[in-house]
Parts: structure tokens; C-alpha cells; sequence
């Protein structure tokens, strides 16, 4: 898995989620239980992770959605 997306903006990581699920990439959110270390404040990020082989797939995706500025740098291969 590879993270895209790191964020406490729940609304673009729903999205996100969404445009995966209709693409058939498959992703997930990693550090959601954080909140009870935290207080459920929403302080700490989440990240957005999808698969290794689709992610540049999925960073159009999600570019096309207008959500490029969430975007985490392109790991270098």
C-alpha cells in the first residue's frame, strides 16, 4: 500500500474513499483508532492508502476531483 493522502479532513478522506470504491482500486484509512489516544479531537492525521500498483491511477483520480492539494509527494521507484 502506498499513502497519498495524509489528513484530519474527514469529508476529502469520504471522498476519496468513494472515487477508489468506483474505480475498484482498493484503499484504506490508517490510524483511525488514534482518536482515542488523542480524545477523539481530530488533532492527529489520517492516512489515505491505496494499492501499490494503481496508485498513480489513483493520484489522477483524485486530481481530477480537485483534490490535488491533498496530495502527498510522489514516492520516487
Amino acid at each position: 500500500m502506498q499513502e497519498i493522502i495524509r489528513t484530519n479532513d474527514i469529508v476529502v478522506l469520504s471522498l476519496a474513499e468513494s472515487l477508489m470504491k468506483d474505480a475498484g482500486i482498493h484503499s484504506m484509512v490508517a490510524d483511525q483508532s488514534m482518536s482515542v489516544l488523542e480524545g477523539s479531537l481530530g488533532l492527529l492525521p489520517r492516512r489515505f492508502l491505496v494499492e501499490e500498483d494503481r496508485a498513480d491511477e489513483a493520484r489522477r483520480i483524485l486530481k481530477d476531483a480537485g483534490l490535488e492539494a491533498e496530495l502527498r509527494p510522489q514516492r520516487k521507484s
